[in-house]
């Protein structure tokens, strides 16, 4: 007796069905070389000459709303909570897109931690998320990034670290991230 389709196609469902939940295991085990846990911390200077960020596009609804409004930002990211005994390892560079109309209102962030110091010096990692609150923590998804981070995919969550003065505010990042994947370069592809 021939086998029919439908049990043909049933038998290959059955075979490949534990392939994602395997393929998925097979680079997140605690010695993978892949996992980096970055902990760093970020300047802002909101008001001053020298200011890192700022509204770029006010909210079209007036002077009081918030929706609508864009503002980008180009922090220091350094390695430590006090600008004076800590080293520059790169800029926190990105843009806000406030687009909640309930209190609080909500923005939407494209972040990129671009570094310009130590081993990851040339790297970048991509984040994007919400911003539900500046008070509380801020998480963001890992979605990429350049360099030493290619294809990194994970998460990071930043807290205000001390009391923010009229001027600046330091949050500190903890991000996890995992790099893995296939990168090609030329004719030549490479696991990583």
């Amino acid at each position: 007796m021939t086998p029919s389709l439908p049990s043909l196609l049933l038998l290959l469902l059955l075979a490949l069905w534990p392939a994602p939940y395997l393929a998925a295991r097979a680079g997140t085990g605690a010695s993978d070389h892949g996992f980096t846990h970055i902990h760093l911390y970020m300047h802002e200077t909101f008001a001053g000459p020298n200011a890192t960020t700022l509204t770029a596009v006010p909210s079209p609804l007036g002077a009081d709303a918030t929706f609508g409004a864009i503002g980008v930002l180009d922090d220091e990211l350094r390695d430590g909570p006090d600008a004076r005994n800590s080293s520059l390892v790169g800029r926190y560079q990105g843009l806000f897109l406030n687009a909640g109309l309930v209190s609080p209102p909500g923005a939407q962030s494209a972040i990129n931690l671009v570094f310009t110091a130590g081993e990851r010096r040339g790297s970048t990692l991509a984040m994007l998320g919400p911003v539900l609150s500046f008070t509380s923590a801020i998480e963001r998804a890992v979605v990429g990034g350049t360099g030493a981070f290619r294809m990194a995919r994970g998460y990071c969550v930043m807290t205000r670290a001390g009391s923010p003065t009229p001027e600046s505010l330091v949050y500190e990042s903890k991000s996890d991230q995992w790099v893995s994947g296939t990168c090609f370069n030329g004719d030549t592809a490479r696991t990583i």
